[in-house]
């Protein structure tokens, strides 16, 4: 075996065990927001560079669009929060915004469930409250675990931003072993990009379907969702996966129907299998056309890492599996 053979293949074995230990040792987030600010900026900084002369302009440039991107995605996290905050009218609130949805559903519940319900804000203020004492520290793990959370994403916003203005600036002449995971590097992001931005559309287009049906049809015909606008959003972020994030928000959109009634239940039903019909079709036409996957080869690798790593394991699958078909029809494989 000759050494270019043997530095692409040491190249492709540390780039898959890189990729498969950022699961297990919760760096997908970051990995992600990497990946999102470095593929906009790469996307946009070209067509603002050639209206700029000298390589120092090029590079302020590409330093100021990853400034605006990544203060834009956090703007966008802390406005997704604030929202949902504003929705629920604050934690004080909570228990007078559930309890009528939780009257409307005493109606549609057996009796040995009905008994187990609350009679009253109060009381299920005060039923929230004791768990809350119950489990304080689960709920502070919880509270850590979500700072720790975001201040990965964050640190991959930065991280991202800075392998962009690298990229821009160039470097000295590197290594066979170096450049060959460069390329691989490379090969991710653009992966990355086919994958979450024709996913986007599909999450764009169900999303204006499901803000059209619950904030105007569902309303003329008399009925109204609680949380309507949070489902929205909720609906546009689990998107984002393909086929398991449409099953995620029609669930929570039929339990709400059903909180109302019966009848509304059944009517957005009937909806969501129409869109989930159009979801399969989007899938086909601009997933599977960008990365030629079938649905049955995302949901067999989402299955896959499922098992292995979880719920990371499915944000990852259509991403990682995407890579592995760049490389594979790179390779002259497939």
């Amino acid at each position: 075996m000759d050494s270019s053979r043997r530095i692409a293949i040491a190249s492709h074995a540390l780039a898959a065990a890189a990729a498969l230990l950022a699961l297990p040792l919760h760096l997908l987030p970051a990995l992600v927001a990497g990946l999102m600010v470095y593929t906009v900026v790469v996307m946009i900084a070209p067509k603002l560079e050639g209206r700029l002369p000298g390589s120092a302009s090029r590079q302020i440039v590409v330093a100021a669009i990853g400034v605006l991107v990544v203060a834009a995605v956090a703007g966008l996290i802390v406005g997704g929060v604030e929202l949902a905050r504003t929705e629920l009218s604050g934690p004080d609130a909570l228990p007078d915004r559930i309890m009528p949805i939780i009257d409307r559903a005493r109606a549609q519940l057996p009796p040995s469930i009905v008994d187990r319900l609350p009679m009253s804000s109060d009381e299920l203020r005060a039923s929230m409250g004791e768990l809350a004492r119950k489990h304080s520290e689960q709920l502070q793990l919880a509270g850590k675990a979500t700072l720790l959370v975001f201040g990965r994403i964050l640190i991959g916003l930065i991280i991202g931003m800075m392998v962009a203005l690298a990229h821009e600036r160039g470097s000295a002449r590197e290594g066979p072993l170096a450049q060959a995971l460069a390329l691989r590097c490379e090969r991710l992001a653009r992966s990355f990009r086919e994958i979450v931005f024709a996913q986007g559309k599909i999450a764009a287009v169900n999303t204006a379907f499901t803000m059209v049906f619950l904030m105007v049809a569902m309303p003329l015909a008399g009925f109204h969702l609680p949380l309507a606008k949070t489902l929205v959003v909720v609906t546009f972020v689990v998107g984002l996966l393909p086929v398991v994030g449409n099953l995620i928000s029609n669930s929570l959109i039929v339990v709400s129907a059903l909180s109302v009634s019966p009848v509304a239940a059944l009517i957005a039903l009937v909806f969501l299998v129409l869109l989930h019909k159009l979801e399969y079709f989007l899938n086909a036409r601009i997933v599977g056309g960008q990365i030629r996957a079938k649905a049955w080869e995302l949901l067999l690798a989402m299955l896959v890492l499922e098992a292995a790593f979880g719920m990371a394991g499915v944000v990852a699958a259509p991403i990682y599996y995407a890579w592995l078909k760049t490389e594979l029809k790179a390779e002259g494989l497939i």
